[in-house]
């Protein structure tokens, strides 16, 4: 007997499965340009404020970005800042002290990337990941 619900069922299922199979073998891709973009916003501080400002470290599909400025009200404050790939979301996951944020990230037609901020539920650009990412790191005294 056939039962067509579940052929179609079936049938979502099988595409489910293999635009979430194509997002994980894009994700190294994306993790790289992600880390190519932020080590440009990086050597940009350091222009600004001195090699030693700032730093990032890449470990595996972990990078960590370290920000140190000097204020005249305190000697030396460090900031570090963590980006994860994760491939459950799949996407990003951004650990700033106590502070967590994921980013997921899912292909469009021409396989481009899109990038969804898990926790306001918005479609964001790249330009506006590595803005959430380094902002707050950069400029704490300034306003958002």
């Amino acid at each position: 007997m056939s039962f067509p619900w579940l052929e179609l069922r079936i049938s979502e299922e099988m595409d489910r499965r293999r635009r979430e199979q194509a997002i994980l073998e894009r994700l190294p891709a994306a993790t790289e340009e992600l880390r190519a973009n932020l080590s440009d916003c990086v050597a940009k501080y350091q222009e600004a404020f001195g090699e030693e400002s700032a730093a990032i470290v890449t470990d595996g599909s972990r990078l960590e970005i370290k920000v140190c400025t000097a204020d005249p009200d305190e000697s030396k404050r460090a900031t570090s800042v963590g980006v994860t790939s994760n491939p459950l979301v799949p996407g990003f996951e951004i650990e700033r002290g106590e502070s967590r944020m994921v980013i997921e990230i899912g292909l469009l037609p021409g396989d481009k990337l899109f990038y969804r901020d898990q926790q306001t539920e918005q479609y964001i650009n790249l330009e506006e990941v590595t803005k959430r990412i380094l902002d707050r790191a950069f400029f704490p005294k300034l306003r958002e």
